[in-house]
C-alpha cells in the first residue's frame, strides 16, 4: 500500500510536468501597447505611485497578495533535517493549499542557511518583495528565535506555521472538547507529551485562552519539566517547569482531564489512559504513528474523545483549517503582525463552524460521511468553504480592534461577499438574486424532498431567508435524512411537507389531473395512482392550483420525463409555442448563457425567434444586458445551406420585429466573442464587444458547448433553467449541486415575484403573432 501511495505521488509530481506550480500573468500581453503598459515606458507610473507612497504597491503590485513560505529545510514534516532542496516538494504543497484555499499566490523559497543569524537576514531582506512571510520546517528551538527576531524587525506579518498553525487546530479543539463536556478550561489538568515548536505554542495559546500555568504538566524526551532541570532546557520551555518530585510521563498522568502529545509513537500507554479524569480528551498528534491508537485508547476508556494528525481517524487536527484563512484575514487588513487576538478569533471561528452541519462539498471530499458536532466531530474538516468565510473576516475584525490593521474594513458584507464570490463563483452573478428574493420569498415546491442534496439546500435557503419551502416526501424518510445529514430543519416549522401517502387535498389534485388528462387517455384509476406516486406531478398540480409558487424537480429521473409532466399540467405562458432550457456557465474568461441546452432538439426559424426573445428575457431579469449572438458553422454568409440559412432568417426577424434587442448572427463561436475577429468579417455589427448569450442551432450544438464549457473551461453551471412555461417551473440534472438547487431556487423565487395578470402569466406582453412574416435573407 505505502509502495502503491508513492509510487502515485511521484506519478503526480511528475506529469503532465514537474512540479505543482507555474507563474501566470494576470494582464493581457498580446500587442505592442499591452507591452508598452505592462513594461517599458508605462510601468514607470506604477513605480513613481509606489515612490509617491509606499502604500500604493499594494494597488499596482500583487504584493498585497504574496506570500513567502520560506524554510531552511532543517525540520520538514516527519523527515527530519533533509535540506532545502529535498523540502522543495513540500513547500510547493503549500503554496497550493494557499492558492487552493484562500486565493493567495505564492513563492516558495528553500534557503541554505543553517545559521539562524543568516536566515533571519536573508528573510528579513525579501521584505519588499511579501505581504507576509510564513515559516516552515525549522528546527526548534531556533525556530522560536528566527520567528521573534524577524517579527520585531518586518513590518508585515511573520507566521511560523508549525507553531501557531497546530496551536490554533489543537485550541479550536480543546474549546469545543470542553464546551461539549461542561468542562471549564481554567479548570482542567493538561499533561504535554512533547516540548517542541508545536506544543509549546499550543500551551501558550492555552494558557491566552484562560487556562492556568499551574494546571499544566510537560514531560519531553528527558522526562518532566521540572524547576531546577538543566538538561535540555531553554527560555520557551522553562514556564511550564513544575515544582514536583515527579519524573515519568506515568507519574503525572493521573487525574488529566487533556493529553497533548507532539512527541513519538506509543509513549501513552493504555494504562496511563485508564488513570485519567472523566471523559478525558486525548490529542495523540505525531504522526504518521499518534502516542497512542485511538483503538487502544477507547479499549480501556470508552468515554474518551480522541484526536489524531491522521485522516483516517475522527478529529484530524491539520493546519490546513487555518492558515490560509488567517493569511487571508491579515492580508486584507495590511495586518502589521499575526497577534494572539487574531489567533483566538481564529480559534473561535473554527470552533463555531464545527457546530455547523457539514457542508455537501465536505460530505462528497470524505465519501459521504456527513458527521455531525460530537466527540466525533470537534473541529470542521479542511475542505469546507466555509472556513474562510468565518476565519478571514473574524481575523480581520481582530486586527482592527487590536491596531494592527494599516488598511481596515469599513464594509464587513461587502468584504464577505468578496470572499464568498471566491468559494462560490456564482456569487457575484447570483448576488442581486439572492437579495431580491429575500424582499418577498415565495413557496417553492421541491418533488424531490427526500434528496439529501435537496435537503442540504432547503436549509441554506432557510438560513438564508430565500423562500418558503414546500417538500414532498415521506415524514419518516425525511426525518431520517435530516438527522443523517446533521441539518438543523424542522417539518412543519422551517418548511411544509406534502405526504404524497396522506394527503387532504389528494381528491382535488387526482380529479384535476384527470381532468386535463382524461383526453389523452389517462383514467381515473391511472390518475389516482400518479397522482400518489410521482412527486413532479403533485408539485405541478400545486404551481398550477396556486398551493405554491414554484417547481423545482429533476434531481432524481430523466429530464424528458419531468418536462413531459410540465407541459401537460402547468403549460405554456400566453403568446408562448414552445418551451426552451437556457443553461448559464462562469468560466473565468466570463458569464456565458446558452439556449437551448435540453428541449428544442432541431429548432426551426420561429422557434429560434422566441428561443431567443424568452432567453433574452431571462438574462435581463438578472439584471445583465443581454448581448446575443446566433451560432452556426457559417459566418456572415459564408455558407447558404439549410442550417446555415434559419439562423439566418431568424436574425433578420429579430431585427425587424425586436429592434431595441442587441442581437447579430450567423456568425462563428470566435466571432461571437471577440468584436476584433467579428469586425474583421462584418464591421457593421449590431452586436458590441462580446456576447454573453449563445442561441444554438440545435440541442446537439448546445448541449455539447455548455458541457466543454463546463469541463474544459473549468465553467460552474447554473440551471437549466426552463423558459416559455405558464408558471415557475425549473428541471435540474441529477449531477446538480446543492449549492446548484440553491442558485435555481433563488431564480425561481425571483421568477415568481415577477408574475403579472391574474393568471400569473411570466411573459404577459410578449408576442410572436405576425414575428415571422416578411422574413428576410435566404
Amino acid at each position: 500500500m505505502a509502495d502503491t501511495l508513492s509510487e502515485a505521488a511521484l506519478a503526480y509530481h511528475r506529469q503532465p510536468r514537474p512540479g505543482k506550480l507555474e507563474v501566470v500573468a494576470t494582464k493581457p500581453l498580446g500587442t505592442q501597447r499591452d507591452l508598452a503598459l505592462a513594461y517599458s515606458p508605462g510601468v514607470a507610473a506604477a513605480c513613481r505611485a509606489i515612490v509617491d507612497d509606499p502604500d500604493e504597491a499594494a494597488t499596482v503590485t500583487a504584493r498585497q497578495n504574496l506570500v513567502g513560505v520560506i524554510t531552511n529545510g532543517t525540520a520538514v514534516l516527519g523527515l527530519g533535517a533533509i535540506g532545502p532542496l529535498a523540502s522543495k516538494p513540500v513547500m510547493e504543497g503549500k503554496a497550493v493549499l494557499f492558492k487552493k484555499f484562500a486565493g493567495i499566490d505564492v513563492f516558495d523559497i528553500e534557503l541554505d542557511a543553517l545559521d539562524p543569524d543568516k536566515l533571519i537576514e536573508i528573510v528579513a531582506a525579501l521584505e519588499p518583495t511579501f505581504g507576509a512571510i510564513n515559516l516552515e520546517d525549522i528546527k526548534a528551538p531556533e525556530c522560536f528565535e528566527v520567528e521573534r527576531r524577524l517579527r520585531e524587525r518586518m513590518s508585515i506579518p511573520v507566521f511560523h506555521d508549525d507553531q501557531h498553525g497546530t496551536a490554533i487546530i489543537v485550541n479550536a479543539a480543546i474549546y469545543n472538547a470542553l464546551r461539549l463536556l461542561g468542562k471549564k478550561v481554567e479548570e482542567v489538568k493538561v499533561v504535554c507529551s512533547g516540548a517542541g515548536a508545536a506544543a509549546l505554542a499550543c500551551l501558550d495559546l492555552l494558557v491566552s485562552q484562560g487556562a492556568r500555568r499551574e494546571n499544566i504538566w510537560v514531560s519531553d524526551i528527558e522526562g518532566v519539566v521540572y524547576e531546577g532541570r538543566e538538561v535540555l532546557m531553554d527560555p520557551y520551555k522553562a514556564p511550564y517547569a513544575q515544582d514536583t518530585p515527579h519524573r515519568r510521563l506515568d507519574d503525572i498522568i493521573e487525574g488529566a482531564d487533556i493529553f497533548l502529545g507532539l512527541s513519538a509513537p506509543g509513549v501513552l500507554k493504555p494504562e496511563m489512559v485508564a488513570r485519567m479524569a472523566a471523559d478525558p480528551l486525548i490529542l495523540a498528534l505525531a504522526n504518521p504513528v499518534p502516542e497512542i491508537m485511538p483503538e487502544e485508547a477507547r479499549a480501556v476508556r470508552p468515554d474518551a474523545i480522541i484526536a489524531t494528525g491522521r485522516s483516517d481517524y475522527p478529529n484530524q487536527v491539520n493546519n490546513v483549517l487555518c492558515f490560509p484563512f488567517i493569511f487571508r484575514g491579515a492580508l486584507d487588513v495590511a495586518a502589521t503582525t499575526i497577534n494572539e487576538e487574531m489567533k483566538l478569533a481564529c480559534v473561535k471561528a473554527i470552533a463555531d463552524l464545527a457546530q455547523v452541519e457539514a457542508s455537501e462539498v465536505v460530505v462528497k471530499a470524505y465519501g459521504g460521511e456527513t458527521p455531525g458536532f460530537g466527540r466525533d466531530y470537534l473541529i470542521p474538516r479542511p475542505f469546507d468553504p466555509r472556513l474562510i468565510l468565518k476565519i478571514a473576516p473574524a481575523v480581520a475584525r481582530a486586527a482592527m480592534e487590536s491596531g494592527v490593521a494599516r488598511r481596515p474594513i469599513e464594509d464587513f458584507e461587502a468584504y464577505r461577499q468578496t470572499l464568498s464570490e471566491f468559494v462560490f463563483r456564482s456569487g457575484l452573478l447570483m448576488k442581486p438574486v439572492f437579495e431580491k428574493a429575500k424582499q418577498d420569498p415565495k413557496r417553492l415546491f421541491f418533488a424531490e424532498g427526500e434528496a439529501p442534496r435537496v435537503l442540504r439546500a432547503v436549509q441554506i435557503l432557510v438560513d438564508e431567508g430565500l423562500a418558503l419551502p414546500v417538500l414532498c416526501g415521506r415524514p419518516r424518510v425525511v426525518e431520517k435524512r435530516i438527522v443523517e445529514c446533521g441539518l438543523r430543519l424542522r417539518i412543519g416549522q422551517d418548511f411544509e411537507l406534502v405526504n404524497p401517502l396522506d394527503d387532504p387535498r389528494y381528491n382535488d389534485y387526482w380529479r384535476q389531473y384527470h381532468a386535463l388528462l382524461e383526453r389523452e387517455g389517462v383514467t381515473p384509476d391511472r390518475a389516482r395512482t400518479v397522482v400518489r406516486t410521482d412527486a413532479t406531478v403533485i408539485g405541478a398540480l400545486a404551481v398550477l392550483r396556486g398551493d405554491a409558487d414554484a417547481l423545482i424537480c429533476g434531481v432524481e429521473g430523466q429530464y424528458r420525463t419531468h418536462l413531459t409532466h410540465i407541459e401537460q399540467i402547468i403549460g405554456r405562458a400566453p403568446g408562448v409555442h414552445d418551451l426552451s432550457a437556457l443553461s448559464l456557465v462562469i468560466t473565468r474568461s466570463g458569464t456565458f448563457f446558452i439556449a437551448d441546452t435540453y428541449v428544442s432538439e432541431n429548432p426551426a426559424v420561429e422557434e429560434l425567434v422566441e428561443m431567443t426573445v424568452l432567453a433574452a428575457e431571462a438574462v435581463q431579469r438578472l439584471g445583465i444586458p443581454p448581448k446575443i449572438a446566433l451560432l452556426s458553422h457559417s459566418n456572415f454568409g459564408s455558407h447558404h445551406d439549410a442550417e446555415a440559412t434559419k439562423m439566418r432568417q431568424a436574425v433578420c426577424i429579430l431585427h425587424d420585429s425586436y429592434p431595441d434587442l442587441e442581437v447579430e448572427g450567423e456568425m462563428h463561436a470566435d466571432a461571437a466573442l471577440s468584436e476584433e475577429i467579428r469586425a474583421n468579417v462584418f464591421p457593421n455589427s449590431k452586436l458590441k464587444g462580446s456576447a454573453n448569450l449563445l442561441i444554438m442551432p440545435r440541442l446537439d450544438a448546445a448541449n455539447i458547448a455548455f458541457n466543454l464549457l463546463k469541463v474544459a473551461g473549468e465553467g460552474l453551471p447554473v440551471g437549466p433553467l426552463l423558459i416559455g412555461t405558464n408558471r415557475p417551473a425549473h428541471i435540474v440534472t441529477p449531477s446538480v449541486s446543492a449549492r446548484g438547487v440553491v442558485n435555481v431556487s433563488a431564480l425561481a423565487v425571483v421568477e415568481a415575484q415577477g408574475r403579472a395578470g391574474p393568471e400569473g402569466a411570466l411573459y404577459e406582453g410578449l408576442s410572436f403573432e405576425g414575428a415571422f412574416t416578411g422574413a428576410g435573407g435566404d
